[in-house]
């Protein structure tokens, strides 16, 4: 049976896209779940322009109404869980366990936060001035009033390691703050936010004010961003296509949201719970196959405790269960893609010829099946100028590197162009919140990777621009307006 094909959503219609369809692969079995628009570059500008046009009537709604149509999009993400939750699995190869519990339930609890967001105040008073007279005027006492206002048109270009968490956390914001957005997904699992925006269209959102176009060339997300009617654009993905998006932008100076690459450093201290530690490190191994840029997939551990560390992650990478992603059981699952897969791999091959021991992993699990699956990998013997060492793999791989006191392992974690979210573990709490004080990066988890969903999200260096979650995430997506008085 022939999937259905999906449409495009510009201006609050269904619309063919111009250049046909493409098919979306389930990484597990190679086949299709689906057939995605191919929308040409006319047509993306057709969508930033309707969201123009409508940018000037949903910036004026009411914040209550706002939130009313949040709150209803997100009842209607929950209504149709099991469906959307299958459907996000399929095409992003997720476990049952992060599809339902990451994907959707996270997609649908941004939009429950962010209509409580759009109540929050957008006003703060600036305490009084007295001026003395002067070339600017008379003397007198200056009121002031910070105002945020919505930025416009946001371009919002989602990744496709979390196919509904991800859009949800730009779209979401975006729309409590006043704005109106065109959302480019990511080519490998953009079925899931066209599914989104059909519960944004039932739950009452006007035309135009979110337009979805999808693509498997480059020219739609270029046009996406270069379109005159754009104001900002946000992004998560690479830091070398986030370095191509920043140069556009620059052009007209338009407004960035940066979620970028991360080669997160997981300090081990000599007094760390090792236990705690390992399981920490191994969510680079299971969650999502490693395909998350906050995993702590570069190990760097006092030499006391090194090999007592290895031989325990070894052990943990051992006892994963590596298919299926539908079976009960399954820890990990395959990668996005095929392409995916051979650049994982080789990137273990290079970690041997650079002089790396491969602990454990290395193989592909079962070359005879399908599916792509690569195995969980750790890499002992790295020293910090490998490559393996210093570039973003975005797989299950963990690269281990050991270091004397604590001043050489801060040395190392800071040796980096990434510097989004680190990690450090140790018995002694001043210690530990010593050392993630001078850890440059966005986030440092201390004895955790958990995290609080309030707290500003973003990285350092090559990491990204700005930040969002929580309340930050309604800051991004806004404009601050300064309006003085004379009392």
């Amino acid at each position: 049976m022939t999937p259905s094909p999906q449409r495009l959503f510009i201006g609050g219609e269904w619309t063919e896209p111009a250049d046909g369809h493409y098919e979306v692969v389930n990484p597990a079995t190679e086949e299709t779940v689906g057939l995605a628009p191919e929308a040409s570059r006319a047509q993306v500008y057709e969508a930033a322009a309707a969201a123009r046009d409508a940018f000037a009537t949903w910036s004026r709604t009411r914040p209550e109404e706002r939130a009313a149509i949040l709150d209803r999009a997100a009842g209607l993400m929950q209504r149709d869980f099991t469906a959307n939750a299958a459907l996000a699995q399929a095409e992003s190869g997720a476990t049952t366990g992060t599809a339902r519990g990451m994907q959707v339930a996270v997609g649908a609890a941004r939009f429950r936060r962010y209509a409580k967001g759009a109540l929050e105040p957008v006003e703060e008073a600036i305490p009084p001035q007295i001026n003395e007279a002067g070339p600017m005027g008379r003397a007198g006492i200056f009121g002031a009033l910070a105002v945020r206002q919505p930025v416009g048109v946001v371009t919002c270009i989602t990744s496709y390691n979390n196919p509904w968490a991800n859009p949800a956390g730009k779209i979401a914001p975006a729309l409590a703050m006043g704005n109106t957005v065109v959302v480019k997904p990511a080519p490998q699992d953009p079925l899931s936010v066209y599914r989104m925006a059909e519960a944004l269209a039932e739950a009452g959102v006007p035309a135009g004010v979110v337009n979805v176009v999808s693509g498997s060339a480059p020219g739609v997300g270029e046009a996406a961003v270069d379109s005159p009617d754009v104001d900002m654009v946000s992004f998560t993905g690479s830091t070398s296509v986030g370095q191509r998006i920043a140069e556009v932008c620059g052009r007209s100076m338009k407004r960035q949201l940066m979620e970028l690459g991360g080669k997160g450093a997981a300090v081990v201290l000599d007094d760390a719970d090792l236990d705690s530690a390992v399981a920490g490190i191994g969510t680079t191994f299971s969650f999502y196959s490693g395909q998350i840029c906050t995993a702590p997939t570069r190990v760097l551990v006092q030499r006391a405790v090194h090999d007592a560390l290895v031989e325990k992650l070894t052990a943990y990478a051992g006892y994963l269960p590596v298919g299926d992603p539908t079976a009960k059981g399954t820890v990990v699952g395959p990668v996005i893609s095929a392409a995916h897969r051979d650049r994982v791999e080789s990137y273990v091959e290079l970690a041997r010829k650079e002089g790396a021991r491969v602990v454990t992993g290395g193989e592909r699990p079962d070359p005879t099946g399908r599916g792509f699956y690569v195995a969980p990998t750790l890499l002992a013997d790295c020293t910090n100028d490998m490559r393996v060492v210093r570039e973003e793999i975005f797989g299950p791989v963990v690269v281990v590197v050991p270091f004397d006191d604590e001043e050489e392992g801060v040395a190392l974690a800071n040796d980096s162009d990434y510097g989004l979210i680190d990690y450090v573990w140790s018995g002694d709490v001043a210690r530990a919140f010593r050392v993630a004080r001078g850890l440059r990066a966005g986030g440092v988890g201390v004895n955790t990777i958990g995290r609080n969903m309030e707290a500003p999200f973003g990285g350092f260096k090559q990491s990204g621009v700005g930040r969002d979650v929580g309340s930050y995430a309604l800051h991004a997506y806004s404009e601050l307006q300064a309006i003085v008085w004379p009392g």
